[in-house]
């Protein structure tokens, strides 16, 4: 565990507790609109973050997103699947993160965009990144490796894509990255009730609505949904971060240690009271910068192997 939280991680936890947190984001339309408001980066930071790199709009059928592309890009792509409890976000309000592994790993990274509930829900998000991942073997990085990573509802796609990759004989994944993930949309780890006070973002109750908005009537044990629920044989090798003091600690705890008793090779780091998704603020936050290290070096190593 990374220890002694930065006085950045600090004030940005109070933000979130007097801006972000609240117990009740109201029904599914009311939960998207407060969601999409408060959550991803203002344009300006947008268009900032990608200084010295080259950004590409992709829309291809039922393919859309961006590449990111470092000046002279080493072989292999890193296929980025944002987050924002299924309901926010897209590939330009994720541009701080997606711009900061571009320039940490040197290679290109393509920013998914996926449909987004409650107008589409389960498996509307799900299918939607199966369908860009087989664009990219098929077409967008043919005969490339790929690391697939996200963070939030975007590590839960990014497993459940890992895992519907091998059960369908497509090319696997070099390596999976998974910050903060949310791999269990039924909200039963632990944390989700022990981090109820310390988690600086959300309440237990927040995970049951947020799921609802994405599920619909669908089952939350579903592994296209919570690949927590999935069979985790075989996967590559996986590198999850996550917080100490958030809901979904579980969500990548008990995810790590399938992944092991499986046989696979899978790494937890855990930062000390940081918040969820710490990652997006790389400019910012010391935590951040470290994240965005060790997942870079876990990338590029993957890659290059």
């Amino acid at each position: 565990m990374r220890q002694t939280p930065s006085w950045q991680a600090r004030l940005f936890d109070a933000y979130s507790r007097l801006v972000i947190r609240r117990r009740d984001w109201g029904e599914p339309i009311a939960l998207a609109r407060r969601a999409r408001r408060l959550w991803g980066v203002p344009a300006p930071l947008q268009r900032l973050a990608l200084r010295g790199l080259l950004q590409q709009s992709v829309a291809d059928g039922g393919v859309h997103g961006e590449w990111i592309v470092p000046t002279r890009p080493g072989r292999g792509v890193v296929l980025y699947l944002h987050g924002g409890g299924y309901v926010a976000c897209s590939a330009a309000t994720h541009r701080p993160l997606t711009a900061a592994l571009a320039r940490a790993t040197g290679r290109r990274v393509f920013a998914a965009d996926y449909r987004l509930a409650p107008e589409a829900v389960f498996p509307a998000a799900f299918d939607d990144v199966a369908a860009i991942y087989h664009w990219l073997v098929t077409r967008g990085a043919v005969d490339e490796p790929i690391v697939v990573a996200g963070e939030s509802a975007g590590g839960g796609l990014a497993l459940a894509l890992t895992v519907h990759a091998r059960d369908v004989g497509w090319p696997a994944p070099a390596g999976v990255v998974g910050f903060s993930p949310w791999t269990d949309l039924a909200g039963t780890g632990t944390s989700v009730r022990a981090n109820a006070g310390r988690c600086a973002m959300f309440h237990p109750n927040n995970i049951t609505a947020f799921a609802a908005a994405y599920l619909g009537s669908a089952d939350a044990s579903d592994p296209r949904a919570s690949p927590f629920y999935a069979n985790l044989v075989g996967l590559p090798p996986v590198l999850l971060q996550v917080g100490s003091t958030e809901l979904l600690l579980d969500d990548a705890r008990r995810v790590h240690e399938r992944i092991i008793a499986a046989g696979g090779s899978s790494r937890l780091t855990v930062f000390n009271d940081v918040p969820h998704a710490w990652q997006l603020l790389t400019p910012v936050l010391p935590e951040a910068r470290a994240a965005i290290a060790e997942a870079a070096d876990f990338i590029a190593t993957k890659l290059a192997a």
